[in-house]
């Protein structure tokens, strides 16, 4: 028996070679070897194929799948199970409409859209139409008070009616200054803009009741061409005054302690018609700081503006600022009762 075990070349039935000195460690040649099958692993599929070595790659035990090309690395890598990727994209067809950003504003959704010359357009048509439908109740009021006889006498003999539409007149004001939500949800806005108009408008019409017919007409018409004189002004000039609100400030709290020293002279030494015209004065500059100031908010291009959903209070603060000018007026007037 030999001492060393059988040559590779005489287990497989192969002639040994004469020229190897050892033939029983004589390697396979190489490229022939082909090992047995062995469980678990199959071989021939694509795995991590290193194309520097020229060696058969090995396939991941229990996977039976294909691997998918990387793009990129130009090798075949793992098959995973349970997640498919996308085939690559051919050169020069990259998505690029992801980076193209989205319009995102839906219907009702103002965000900065109001710098729209449309949109601004008609809220500036919805603020005066609003406005106007209020000027025309107050001005049917006051032709009611001034010409109808008996509700002339009635609204004169009965002061408590003021007295009740003055304080409607403040509940109201401030519940739409103040109460976000009511001055913007239809109908309620309306209703409570529609209430706040009759008040008022028996507050103006009972004042001119006191007055001469001649004379509170023609305090309608000063007061027609002033305010549209002041809107044309307010509209066309270079000035910003929306940022003037504490020059405003400074000058209602001027006009206030004013007429309080007003009404203390007045009590204690009789009425200076002096007086009455410095304050009468103050106030027809004040409420026409208001009237550009307003109005300048509603057309809109300045610092600050009102928002497309404030057409109520756009049409109140407008309102107010004609009104008071045209009781200032009248009471410039004189010949009252």
């Amino acid at each position: 028996m030999s001492a060393y075990p059988p040559s590779y070349n005489n287990s497989q039935g192969y002639p040994n070679d004469p020229n190897q000195p050892n033939a029983g460690y004589s390697a396979p040649p190489p490229g022939e070897y082909i090992p047995p099958p062995q469980p678990g692993f199959a071989y021939g599929q694509p795995g991590y194929g290193q194309p520097s070595y020229g060696q058969p790659g090995y396939a991941q035990p229990g996977y039976g799948q294909p691997a998918y090309a990387q793009p990129g690395y130009g090798q075949p890598g793992y098959g995973q199970p349970g997640y498919s990727q996308p085939p690559p994209q051919p050169a020069g067809s990259a998505d690029t409409e992801a980076a193209v950003p989205k319009h995102t504003e839906g219907p009702g959704q103002f965000g900065n859209s109001f710098s729209d010359k449309a949109l601004r357009r008609g809220f500036i048509r919805k603020v005066y139409l609003i406005l106007f439908t209020q000027l025309s109740v107050t001005f049917g009021v006051i032709c009611l008070f001034i010409f109808c006889k008996p509700v002339k006498n009635y609204v004169q003999d009965n002061i408590w009616v003021y007295m009740v539409a003055y304080g409607l007149f403040i509940v109201l004001y401030i519940t739409l200054i103040c109460c976000k939500n009511v001055r913007r949800k239809s109908p309620g806005n309306f209703i409570c803009l529609g209430l706040f108009t009759l008040a008022f408008s028996y507050l103006v019409g009972t004042i001119s009741s006191f007055h001469d017919t001649e004379i509170v007409l023609m305090a309608a018409g000063i007061t027609a061409a002033v305010c549209l004189a002041i809107s044309l002004f307010a509209i066309q000039t270079k000035i910003d005054f929306t940022l003037c609100s504490g020059l405003l400030f400074v000058l209602c709290m001027v006009l206030i302690f004013f007429g309080f020293a007003c009404a203390i002279t007045s009590a204690t030494w009789g009425n200076s018609k002096i007086m009455n015209c410095v304050y009468g004065a103050l106030a027809a500059l004040l409420f026409g700081l208001f009237l550009i100031y307003d109005t300048q908010q509603v057309v809109g291009g300045r610092k600050y503006e009102l928002s497309p959903e404030e057409y109520i209070s756009g049409a109140l603060q407008l309102y107010i600022d004609v009104v008071y000018i045209f009781i200032i007026i009248l009471g410039f007037s004189g010949n009252n009762n």
